[in-house]
């Protein structure tokens, strides 16, 4: 079983940067592959970035190509998500998850989540 708990969210103005951290705790999350989901109000949850189980593989949604970076510590049991240029519709609850990814991050299958960061960017 894999803990996840994520942090780094806030209040930022358009243009502006986080970088949410993502802790790992439990067994074997180095061989999970991971990613980050978000959630605004009134829509689904849709993925915005993985990184396979090494971190040499990623995958980013097209909105967020060019401005997002995610990358994975197996080290210290972190996923990090960088996020630069942040736009209004950037402005969602951001969730880290860690699962599978048969064939490369780009088919990520999420089996554990956190509960969430929220990030709000103003305009």
């Amino acid at each position: 079983q894999v803990q996840l708990v994520e942090s780094g969210g806030g209040l930022v103005q358009a243009g502006g940067s986080l970088k949410l951290i993502c802790y790992a705790s439990g067994r074997n999350f180095d061989a999970y592959a991971a990613g980050w989901f978000r959630q605004a109000p009134g829509k689904a949850r849709e993925i915005v970035a993985a990184v396979s189980w090494g971190g040499r593989a990623t995958y980013y949604v097209d909105a967020v190509k060019g401005r997002f970076t995610v990358s994975k510590d197996n080290a210290n049991n972190r996923v990090y998500l960088e996020m630069s240029n942040l736009k209004p519709e950037d402005t969602a609850l951001y969730y880290c998850a860690a699962g599978a990814a048969p064939a490369g991050p780009s088919t990520f299958d999420p089996r554990h989540w956190g509960r969430g960061t929220q990030v709000t960017v103003s305009s």
